[in-house]
């Protein structure tokens, strides 16, 4: 289980970066206005947090000493009045930018997953070749929840901090400037504790991010494989794995933990130090008349509260520059642009008739060694082409360059006598039915499943395509019929369900180029015998490449080509190339008898 993929993450910058916010607040502009709101709300709350220890301040300083004095009833009543209607209006702030934070951490997630998930559908099948299923999880899960929270709800407190600080020092001005220099004289102290911290956690953060890709990669194959595990008795062996990744993330993230659980003791303590500055210095003052014993409190209370909304802007940054390493890595995704695009004057072309060629085509996997070099092959329309060869050869590489999936780094492929990058993926892709040795369901219904090969196929259509695909007989047996769930990736079907259900789906879609790859492996014989039927129909005047591992199926192929390294061996039909007694005629006898041996150790079993 572990990661031999050869996929190396890349790098991100080692410090704060707003670029990189810029271009997530970016992605999600439509929420500005809801991102002002909650702002107005936010100095509405923190302005009326600033107006309570003023109103301390009063009753100290005028209330207390009017106590017994025929007007402190009223005095006394005005006062709770006013302190209940403000405290009221602060509750209604509190519910309001709650909701509104709410809202937009549930938006946000939602519209960096839809952005990421319409960008996966955009990529070309070698980044996926070189990106773990377990990278891209994380990325569209936990990152996307992070960021979403982080920006929410870090917003809430980096507004309400920093207007809160400004009104701490405003108030605190004005009372008495020169105290209030002394009580701030610990700030500097606290903007360099932050940034040492910051910087150190940054760092941890990022290693667990990456760490934790890893795992999630580890997780997704280990589902993935649970039976092949357990058939090998590999269930020790992937725990060891597992404990020594999730080892590494448990490392850092507990470093990352223990520099967050040290800063906050050192804010605190500065927090402390300039309300010890207030009781000292503005005790001596109220001792020798120059300062009311009043505002002696409300300073109190300001140097504290000024520490407070620090604190949490502190801790705000500290979350967004941990969620940093996440919005690196889900820019990273939604910013990759697609190896393979339509060119800008590509068009769509109302038919197509089906005629390939392969025009001196070179192709390699980035600086792998070459596939193909200078290769050429014609399949005229309506062609029924099997393609035979020994794993290597190049069968799988020549259909994904037919189908686009990856396009030659030389030479031209053309479809009806035109280069097909002349005209648009959609034109091709449409037309395209494709057919894989292990079959892929979603998850939903068979007949969702079958409507997946043309969406807009009516229910008739959908039947009528099961009939052809031999797949009513199963079909019809089961309780809901149709409208049988099949479970994640078709797992409640047999291997040979699956692939009749997608056969029907192929002939739903009627494509005019159909790729078959080997679909009547792993299956028992009267199953074969259905799906070889429901081919048969398939692949009748349609241009179709075979892909053949069986050589027995493809007797009934108009044109075999044997491949090895890239070059054609061999070109003609069956019985020509049996008759020329050469490279397909040994595989054909040979995995005949292999297939008469395994048959007789049957039947004697």
């Amino acid at each position: 289980m572990s990661d031999s993929s050869g996929f190396t993450e890349k790098e991100y910058a080692s410090k704060f970066d707003f670029g990189i916010w810029k271009r997530i607040f970016v992605l999600n502009r439509n929420l500005f206005p809801y991102i002002a709101l909650l702002g107005v709300f936010m100095v509405l709350l923190a302005t009326g947090d600033g107006v309570f220890p003023l109103m301390t301040k009063y009753a100290v300083d005028v209330l207390v000493p009017a106590l017994g004095t025929p007007e402190s009833g009223g005095m006394i009543r005005r006062f709770g009045i006013l302190f209940a209607c403000l405290s009221l209006i602060q509750g209604t702030n509190v519910f309001i930018f709650i909701g509104i934070a709410g809202l937009l951490e549930v938006r946000i997630c939602h519209a960096l997953r839809a952005r990421a998930f319409a960008q996966l559908q955009a990529l070309s099948f070698s980044y996926y070749d070189k990106t773990p299923a377990g990278w891209i999880m994380s990325r569209m899960t936990s990152d996307a929840q992070r960021l979403g929270d982080t920006i929410a709800w870090g917003l809430v407190d980096l507004i309400w901090g920093s207007a809160m600080m400004l009104m701490v020092v405003v108030f605190m001005l004005v009372m008495n400037w020169r105290l209030a220099l002394m009580c701030l004289s610990f700030t500097p102290f606290l903007l360099a504790a932050t940034f040492w911290f910051q910087k150190r956690i940054l760092s941890a953060q990022r290693k667990a991010r990456r760490a934790n890709s890893l795992l999630s990669g580890m997780f997704n194959e280990g589902l993935q494989g649970a039976r092949t595990s357990k058939t090998l008795v590999l269930e020790g062996y992937n725990c060891g794995e597992f404990s020594r990744e999730s080892g590494t993330l448990r490392g850092h993230a507990l470093r990352a933990a223990k520099l967050s659980a040290l800063f906050m003791p050192v804010v605190v303590l500065f927090a402390a130090s300039g309300a010890a500055i207030a009781l000292g210095k503005g005790g001596s003052l109220v001792i020798n008349g120059a300062l009311t014993f009043g505002t002696l409190v409300a300073f109190v209370d300001y140097s504290l509260m000024f520490f407070d909304p620090a604190r949490e802007v502190a801790r705000v940054l500290s979350e967004f520059q941990a969620a940093q390493a996440s919005a690196e890595r889900l820019l990273g995704l939604i910013e990759t642009r697609p190896e393979i695009v339509d060119r800008a004057d590509a068009t769509d072309a109302d038919e197509i008739r089906g005629d390939l060629e392969l025009s001196n085509v070179s192709f390699q996997y980035g600086d792998g060694m070459w596939i193909f070099k200078d290769f050429s092959l014609k399949i005229p329309a309506g062609q029924t082409l099997a393609i035979v060869g020994e794993t290597g050869s190049g069968k799988s590489t020549m259909v994904n360059l037919l189908c686009r999936f990856y396009e030659p780094v030389s030479g031209e492929i053309l479809v009806d006598g035109v280069d097909y990058r002349e005209r648009t993926m959609h034109w091709l892709h449409s037309r395209l039915g494709y057919v894989l040795q292990t079959p892929l369901l979603f998850t939903g219904s068979i007949r969702e499943n079958i409507r997946y090969g043309r969406l807009d196929a009516t229910d008739a259509e959908v039947e009528e395509a099961a009939r052809e695909a031999n797949a009513l007989g199963f079909i019809g047996k089961l309780e809901s019929g149709f409208d049988t769930v099949v479970g994640e990736g078709g797992v409640l079907l047999s291997t040979g369900q699956k692939q009749l259900v997608s056969l029907a789906r192929a002939l739903v879609a009627n494509p005019r180029i159909m790729v078959l790859d080997e679909a009547t492996s792993s299956v028992d014989t009267e199953t074969e015998v259905l799906i070889q039927g429901a081919v048969e129909r398939l692949l009748a005047g349609r241009t179709s490449i075979v892909i053949a591992h069986r050589l027995s199926t493809i007797r009934n192929a108009d044109r075999i080509i044997v491949l090895e390294n890239g070059i054609v061996l061999e070109d003609g039909d069956h019985d020509t190339l049996m008759v020329a007694r050469g490279h397909y005629w040994r595989l054909y006898t040979r995995q005949y008898i292999d297939e008469s041996v395994l048959e007789e150790a049957a039947a004697g079993a």
